[in-house]
């Protein structure tokens, strides 16, 4: 079970993310919390695997407490939820260790994949920042978790990626994953333009240095 907490000041918005999450299959919103402090008092008794993590609150606000996050508990993944959409704003929470940013009027399905993409260590930027995110390099790609290219791939992509590291070749992927040949070789292509590499040497490089072959 995937444990996640909540902290934001707007009840009305507390209630509808813990009925959105509770329906999810292996997922649960164990307490909640209005503002940071009161996160942070929370965390000392019990440290979930997930925060959601609004930055208007009152007492300590978002921005202050996903420094004391990122400094006493550098294993908790935390989304902001916010709706803030300051490039600015974004690059900071990321260099604080924020995985993910969702937009509070955001539909279900985004926010279920987000909390999904995040869980498994991909970071999910919403839909509207991506590009600015890629085209002005405001996300520190140094740090493992913040690839934002690797935020782009889905998770057939993902799979494909792997499989090509083990060497199959496109026949054999498509036998795996009950594709065509032509379909493997169009995923290819378009995983080497959103991840800028030439080859399927540049590929497993990637694939390498982010982790794919230990997940």
């Amino acid at each position: 079970m995937i444990k996640i907490i909540i902290a934001d000041d707007h009840q009305m918005v507390v209630d509808g993310l813990t009925s959105i999450i509770n329906q999810m299959d292996g997922y649960k919103v164990i307490t909640t919390a209005s503002n940071g402090r009161e996160l942070l008092k929370t965390l000392e008794i019990v440290q979930p695997d997930i925060v959601l993590l609004d930055i208007d609150m009152p007492v300590l606000n978002g921005i202050e407490t996903q420094k004391e996050i990122r400094n006493r508990y550098p294993n908790i993944k935390t989304i902001i939820i916010t709706m803030h959409g300051e490039k600015s704003l974004v690059k900071k929470m990321s260099d604080l260790g924020a995985i993910g940013f969702v937009f509070k009027n955001a539909g279900k399905e985004e926010l279920l994949e987000a909390i999904e993409s995040v869980q498994k260590g991909i970071p999910y930027y919403t839909s509207s920042l991506r590009n600015d995110l890629i085209n002005n390099n405001l996300v520190n790609e140094k740090s493992s978790f913040f690839d934002i290219k690797k935020s782009l791939l889905t998770q057939r992509e993902i799979e494909i990626i792997k499989l090509v590291v083990e060497g199959l070749s496109n026949k054999a992927i498509g036998d795996r994953l009950f594709i065509s040949p032509r379909t493997v070789d169009t995923h290819r292509t378009n995983i080497m333009k959103k991840l800028e590499v030439n080859n399927v040497a540049g590929l497993v490089r990637y694939a390498i240095n982010n982790g794919f072959i230990n997940e």
